[in-house]
């Protein structure tokens, strides 16, 4: 890659409410599938950075947990670290879905607002809706805040993606890439395969059972005859709740297993073992202690 003498580097936060389509925001930028993506709300949990790199720019993008009002110890984690973020990115997206503004859009208004940063509003998902159903859209964010460009997006369809892409690299300090060119996350093997699982859990489970959830890998080594042994403890809130992940006669566990692995084994380019155990940390979303042991260590 040849990168052009006028390069551009930079951090951009994508926030918004939860389920407005972050993630898949973020996958369609970057090429890749680095946070996972389900119909629930709240699934990201974590600030997940997506790496962007071509021979213009460098766009460093903070996937981020939707902003909410937190009832328990994990949701003041998440939302902390989301705001957070804003102190670090040269550029903020807020994420909208394609509705007139209320009072958890305005809320957001506020925060960014006060982070004197530069702002583009995304209005998302615009393949749902009918196109003269926007302009009213537009007009009432337009008199809640002066953004630097509004923007109707379908993260899951691509279109004006690429127009996106473009704005935000004229919105970038000029600036040497700040990650080596050919990475797009600076997230760690073990990470990743812990979100697959987590996905498969979301996609597999109802009611408070994906809430609950957190998954930890506790070993990770090469196997003999070549691939890899993965063992990967799912911890839940509730002995209550171990039967119903498991599933009759381990069904459920099992095919969660079976479809994580095929992520595992495409993301790693090689076969695994995945042994999965199922334990209980008694309602570890609300204790800090818990919080830390299972990988989410810096909380405010």
């Amino acid at each position: 890659m040849q990168l052009q003498p006028s390069f551009r580097a930079g951090y951009v936060s994508v926030a918004g409410m939860p389920n407005v389509g972050k993630s898949t925001l973020v996958n369609r930028l970057v090429g890749s599938k680095l946070a996972i993506v389900s119909p629930h709300p709240q699934t990201t949990r974590s600030v997940v950075k997506g790496i962007l790199t071509t021979d213009a720019a460098q766009i460093i993008f903070f996937d981020t947990a939707g902003i909410h009002s937190p009832k328990d110890k994990l949701g003041q984690y998440m939302v902390y670290h989301a705001l957070r973020t804003f102190t670090d990115a040269d550029l903020i997206y807020l994420l909208v879905d394609p509705h007139l503004p209320g009072d958890p859009e305005i809320n957001i208004i506020n925060d960014v607002r006060r982070c004197a940063k530069p702002v583009f509003l995304i209005i998302n998902k615009i393949d749902t809706v009918h196109k003269p159903t926007l302009l009213p859209i537009i007009d009432a964010y337009s008199k809640k805040m002066a953004f630097h460009e509004i923007i109707p997006v379908s993260a899951r369809t691509g279109d004006n993606v690429e127009r996106l892409l473009d704005l935000t690299v004229q919105h970038l300090p000029e600036s040497p890439p700040l990650y080596p060119p050919d990475i797009m996350s600076d997230q760690i093997e073990r990470n990743f395969i812990a979100e697959f699982i987590r996905e498969k859990i979301y996609y597999n489970t109802r009611d408070e059972i994906p809430y609950s959830s957190a998954v930890v890998i506790e070993d990770m080594k090469e196997r003999p005859g070549g691939g890899a042994y993965i063992r990967a403890s799912i911890y839940l809130e509730k002995e209550s709740q171990k039967g119903i992940l498991i599933g009759k006669n381990g069904t459920k566990i099992k095919k969660i297993g079976q479809e994580a692995r095929i992520d595992i084994e495409s993301f790693l380019g090689y076969p695994v073992y995945l042994d999965l155990q199922v334990k209980v940390e008694k309602y570890w979303r609300k204790n800090i202690k818990a919080l830390k042991k299972l990988g989410y260590a810096s909380s405010p």
